[in-house]
């Protein structure tokens, strides 16, 4: 068995320079060996820096690269899943950004093509395999909290550039494919099942026409989750999760700071000025780091994704349910 996965990466995506990449090289099942662009002199120029071996004019020349075992996609949105399906059909296991496809049907047709190719594919939902993530679940199934009874997330950033990716409609841009599913994804993973049903509001850039405004309330039946997340507005991000007897926050629950603790809040709600507050430190940890050994590991081991494509799909229809219930000004079922 080979020691580390060696990967590919298509694309000089800032996210890929700048964060998951370096991340990828900490890992101790993880070998970054090749990076392609269209532009031979950007992904020499991103291969130097970043000290990866091989750089590739096209990504088709990466795909037929016999040493790459894995390829990391983290191309713009609408291009997920076609390259998603070629590294597959070039024998290579797939880690693709968020979100995995424009929508839930998009999605699903990934499956025969996974099964067909043997491979794993793989969505990076990078937050799921944070500790802080997974102590809040363990506090949540521990009865810590009591029953939960709701979920209040908020997610937003500044950015107007109407070059930028994010702000192209035909491209997948807008808040909700691009932070709103965060706020949905974590939702479902500490409530552990589906909405029942969806409402939503969104509101548009006259220009951009991407959503820079939008806000969501899904329905579990004895919980509710209200989320918003804005792409024009100051940047901030916290998660509340209020059960029965007491209350989780997060601090920092989508870009946690891999260079310090992070930082969870149990309240107990005995004292509404914050006296019965525990504050849980958890050591500093790269998300990227994990997530991208995690997956090296499960190729390793021929094991199945961490985070099963299955899942991915799932998320998708209650991202497809915000969007037609924005259109329709009424509660809209996933599916």
């Amino acid at each position: 068995m080979a020691e580390r996965v060696r990967w590919g990466v298509l694309g000089v995506a800032r996210i890929a320079t700048l964060k998951v990449i370096p991340a990828m090289q900490a890992g101790q099942w993880t070998e970054v060996a090749a990076i392609a662009s269209r532009d031979i002199m950007k992904a020499r120029a991103a291969a130097g820096a970043l000290h990866i071996p091989k750089a590739y004019g096209s990504y088709e020349e990466l795909l037929a690269d016999p040493d790459i075992d894995a390829i990391y996609n983290p191309l713009p949105n609408h291009l997920h899943v076609p390259w998603t399906i070629r590294a597959a059909q070039a024998r290579k296991h797939v880690l693709c950004e968020k979100p995995i496809a424009l929508n839930a049907d998009e999605a699903a047709g990934l499956i025969a093509v996974r099964d067909a190719a043997g491979v794993l594919i793989q969505e990076a939902f990078m937050v799921r395999t944070h500790p802080q993530w997974q102590r809040a679940k363990e506090l949540v199934r521990s009865g810590r909290i009591g029953p939960v009874r709701s979920i209040v997330g908020v997610f937003s950033y500044f950015n107007d550039d109407p070059t930028n990716i994010r702000n192209i409609p035909e491209w997948g841009g807008g808040g909700i494919m691009d932070i709103g599913c965060y706020l949905i994804h974590t939702a479902r993973f500490i409530l552990d099942r589906e909405p029942l049903r969806v409402a939503a509001a969104i509101e548009r850039d006259p220009s951009l026409r991407v959503d820079r405004l939008a806000s969501m309330v899904l329905d579990f039946g004895d919980a509710q989750v209200t989320g918003t997340c804005a792409t024009q507005t100051v940047p901030w991000q916290r998660v509340q999760i209020l059960g029965t007897r007491g209350r989780i926050e997060i601090e920092i629950p989508f870009n946690a700071l891999p260079d310090r603790p992070s930082r969870i809040f149990v309240d107990d709600g005995s004292d509404i000025a914050g006296a019965g507050i525990e504050t849980m430190a958890l050591p500093a940890v790269n998300q990227y780091t994990i997530q991208a050994d995690l997956f090296s590991r499960a190729i390793l081991d021929g094991a199945p994704a961490p985070y099963p494509l299955e899942d991915s799909i799932r998320n998708m229809r209650v991202i497809d349910a915000v969007f037609r219930a924005a259109e329709s000004g009424q509660w809209e079922i996933p599916a």
